[in-house]
């Protein structure tokens, strides 16, 4: 899936799957959801907004992380750092429940503002301009790297940021646990049911 004709004015989607998933104990990016495993249907939620272009970030994927498990930023500061685009939108690959119509208002949103954009309580998925605000967040964060990545949290409280109000809090459900897999599989079959 590497990018071979990039233009940084574009708007570049990051699945972010460089996680341990210790607690999963198995790769969340492998899970099945339905007939597609949590990595092809990330990939495909993203390019549904339209973007087309999209990597995933983790060792052995696209963009192997500079850092080692500096955390989700440490992975989309990777991203940056190799394809200079414009903007990004960044989801993780861990979940299931999330609509194309939710992932599409956070890059409406963020692209008309053209400020980090996150949903209330939940700083991924995220929508993030790759400006000076962030490039200098960035350089502070890793250029003393102690083996942490910064947290999201701390990205959007120092970069111009606007958090959106969400009425489905579920669609934004992390699947970190076998039990959360579960609960989450159990939803799925519900909504089958009920279009059917």
């Amino acid at each position: 899936m590497m990018l071979e004709q990039f233009t940084s004015t574009s708007c570049l989607g990051i699945v972010l799957a460089g996680g341990l998933s210790s607690r999963m104990g198995t790769d969340k990016a492998k899970l099945i959801r339905q007939d597609k495993d949590m990595l092809a249907f990330s990939i495909g939620q993203l390019k549904s907004t339209g973007i087309t272009d999209v990597i995933v970030s983790g060792n052995g994927y696209d963009v192997a992380d500079d850092y080692a498990q500096a955390g989700p930023l440490g992975g989309i500061y990777s991203a940056l750092r190799k394809y200079q685009p414009q903007s990004v939108l960044v989801l993780p690959v861990d979940l299931p429940l999330l609509s194309t119509s939710l992932l599409t208002e956070l890059l409406t949103k963020g692209q008309l503002s053209n400020k980090a954009c996150c949903f209330e309580q939940h700083a991924l998925p995220m929508y993030l301009p790759n400006n000076a605000y962030t490039e200098l967040f960035f350089q502070k964060a890793f250029s003393n790297f102690n083996g942490k990545g910064p947290s999201a949290r701390s990205l959007l409280k120092q970069v111009p940021s606007v958090q959106l109000p969400l009425a489905a809090t579920q669609q934004l459900m992390n699947t970190n646990t076998p039990q959360e897999w579960q609960q989450a599989q159990q939803v799925l079959i519900t909504r089958k049911e009920q279009r059917n």
